[in-house]
């Protein structure tokens, strides 16, 4: 054998050493170690002919999170050293920040990231507001024009909160420019709240280490199998919107409070040591049997992260303080955890697309983010169905998840999130929640007609119109049915929370608590409110009529891009 092979099967016996019994900090010292020897083996002789990576972050209005997201980026670098480091910086690893922030103080902090990055070896491509309308004017005004519903039609004097999948759309413009010549390139899309981390549970309580090598095992995968694109998943924090995680946090609450009140406060904390549930991958939605998951069928104990010797009511004090943070997208009682499986042998066809963790050589380009000016979510879905029916086998999910973390330890809430309103108190979650329900039927009504033919076959614009009323009548009675069963919870919270008879409201002692439970309690009252849903109703029409003229002329669309996509190539190579 020779002294790579030799390494690669120390390699494999450290990572099955690391999964046998939960990782500890040595045994993951020694893996990364491992790793460091076979890059310097690899650069002895020379000749690296693996995938150049270029990290792709569309960001708007977060700097705190691309911090997180690029230092968790460099320790990656720096504990497994992928494609070696050289003449000061990382050979194979590039950033590009797709910057779609409003706030002039954050474009300039994020400007000062990529600089910052930059001298730290990873070299970072600032693509901000000017760049991007230069991608734009690259292009003929025929061409913006056939482009529109792909993106967007530029304001100069409000170019920013475009909305992610806009943003990812003309970051592609950009990468066809850096795919000229390449080879061997990978881009790898990302979100900001993300980081290379996975989060582990253990008895002691959850852990979030570096224990994957992504770079390493995405240049095996595109190496060794047939893929095209492939698509990751997140543990941590939940990648849906809080408008569909409602009923089953209702029910992890209530149930919190059943327990600590039988205790009482004083006991000793008796919420540390459980381990996570097994196996329910969706357990944090309202609407898991969509998807095809099975619903989770009991509450969900709530794991205390406060550390040291404390009562129940130090717990019940945190977790209330928790409460908030869930309107922002988190879940304090149900994150995902990472398994670890066989890297290859996991490997799945997929019909869905992460768009916050997903990796493509460059003919992906052609498959722009579709519908991306209606700001629906979903669109991750909506996009995988129609990659599915173009590429078959070589549209593929692996177990390469990201640590996803929706709120910044110093707020307790996102830095900025599209659709929500939060004042002093009252958090708006309207915008978002519409967003959430068309863009559900939009899903929906997207799988009806791939099952008909589309987009290969040509579907006549009274079709799509008949299969969207169908499909938004089924999603209306769902989400009915799950308001009603909220609405039901709400009403047993409010009144397990506001008993006169429990403790926490039987000294002043525990006001501020109390006073996070009412608060919570309200903005779930009023996100659930038939105002909500009559704003859903308003819109119907004219989101209706969206949907059908997106859908209709997605073809031409897609013609049009990689027209364009390859004029553009063929303008570069000639300047």
């Amino acid at each position: 054998m020779t002294e790579i092979e030799v390494c690669k099967a120390r390699i494999s016996a450290i990572e099955q050493a690391l999964w046998g019994q939960g990782p500890t900090t040595a045994q993951l010292e020694a893996y990364q170690a491992a790793f460091r020897q076979l890059e310097q083996l690899i650069a002895e002789q020379g000749d690296d002919r693996r995938h150049q990576f270029v990290i792709v972050i569309p960001v708007a209005d977060r700097p705190q999170h691309l911090q997180s997201c690029l230092d968790s980026l460099l320790h990656l670098c720096r504990s497994f050293g992928y494609g070696g480091f050289s003449d000061g910086r990382y050979s194979k690893v590039s950033v590009v920040i797709a910057d779609d922030t409003k706030d002039g103080d954050n474009i300039a902090r994020n400007r000062e990231i990529a600089r910052y990055f930059s001298g730290q070896g990873i070299e970072t491509v600032y693509f901000g507001l000017e760049q991007q309308l230069a991608e734009i004017d690259a292009l003929s005004a025929a061409e913006q024009q056939s482009l529109a519903r792909i993106l967007g039609r530029a304001d100069r004097n409000a170019f920013y909160h475009k909305g992610p999948s806009l943003m990812r759309n003309i970051a592609y413009l950009k990468l066809n420019e850096m795919a000229r010549g390449a080879e061997k390139i990978l881009f790898y899309f990302i979100d900001s709240d993300q980081e290379f981390r996975v989060k582990v549970g253990t008895p002691a309580g959850d852990r979030n280490i570096y224990a994957i090598n992504y770079l390493s095992e995405l240049d095996r995968i595109f190496s060794e199998t047939g893929a095209s694109i492939l698509t990751g998943k997140v543990v941590g924090d939940p990648p849906v919107s809080p408008a569909v995680m409602a009923g089953n946090f209702l029910e992890d609450v209530v149930g919190f409070l059943d327990r600590i009140g039988a205790e009482g406060p004083s006991r000793p904390c008796g919420f540390h040591g459980a381990s996570e549930p097994d196996g329910n991958d969706a357990s944090y939605h309202d609407m898991a049997a969509l998807f095809g998951f099975e619903s989770a069928q009991a509450p969900y104990r709530y794991r205390c992260t406060l550390s040291g010797e404390h009562d129940n009511a130090a717990c019940f004090s945190h977790f209330s303080r928790k409460l908030g943070r869930f309107f922002y997208g988190e879940h304090p009682t149900r994150k995902t955890y990472y398994r670890h499986e066989d890297l290859i042998a996991g490997i799945r066809p997929a019909r869905t697309i992460y768009t916050g963790n997903y990796v493509f050589k460059p003919e992906g380009l052609k498959y722009f983010i579709p519908f991306a000016p209606l700001k629906l979510r979903m669109a991750g879905p909506v996009l995988g169905r129609l990659i599915k029916s173009a590429l078959g086998g070589r549209f593929v999910s692996a177990n390469l998840p990201m640590l996803h973390k929706r709120t910044v330890r110093t707020t307790g809430q996102a830095e900025f999130r599209p659709g929500i309103a939060a004042g002093a108190a009252s958090i708006d979650l309207s915008g978002e929640f519409e967003r959430q329900f068309y863009g559900d039927v939009m899903l929906f009504t997207m799988e009806k007609l791939t099952a008909m033919g589309y987009p290969e076959v040509e579907l006549a614009a009274e079709a799509i119109a008949e299969a969207l009323a169908a499909t938004h009548a089924d999603i209306e009675l769902q989400y009915g049915e799950k308001r009603r069963l909220i609405l039901e919870k709400l009403e047993n919270l409010r009144a397990i929370a506001h008993h006169q008879n429990k403790w926490w409201n039987q000294s002043a002692t525990h006001s501020d608590a109390v006073g996070n439970f009412r608060l919570f309690i309200d903005n779930i009252a009023h996100n659930f409110a038939d105002r909500t849903y009559a704003n859903i109703a308003a819109g119907k029409a004219r989101r209706h009529a969206e949907i059908v003229e997106a859908i209709a002329r997605h073809a031409e669309d897609e013609a049009a891009w990689v027209e364009a996509l390859v004029r553009l190539a063929a303008s570069h190579v000639n300047t």
